[in-house]
């Protein structure tokens, strides 16, 4: 995963939100049927539904952030679940403050 990637993945303001949401689901989504909200992540049904987009444009929204490295997904019966990566979320937090480098003299 590359800092940029990241950078990207979030800069849209509805990933930016779905990460909000899937770090701490169980503030934002109901107890799910199948699978439990923390161990194996919220269903795409759930972020479906709570973000108002086509499940196709959810997906791709999801795909972006697993690109990116900041999910990882698993498949529960006939549906896609999605949790953080948590260490690899603070990998590449670290990254682009090293890149960023805000304690560097000018």
């Amino acid at each position: 995963m590359s800092p940029l990637m990241v950078l990207k993945a979030l800069a849209n303001d509805k990933r930016l939100k779905i990460m909000e949401w899937v770090l701490s689901p169980e503030e934002h989504f109901p107890p799910q049927q199948d699978g439990d909200l923390v161990e194996d992540g919220v269903c795409v049904g759930f972020i479906t539904e709570k973000i108002g987009l086509s499940q196709p444009t959810v997906t791709s929204h999801m795909k972006q952030l697993a690109d990116a490295g900041l999910v990882t997904s698993k498949q529960i019966k006939n549906w896609v679940f999605y949790k953080p990566d948590r260490p690899a979320i603070r990998r590449a937090m670290s990254e682009i403050g090293t890149l960023l480098d805000l304690d560097r003299q000018s």
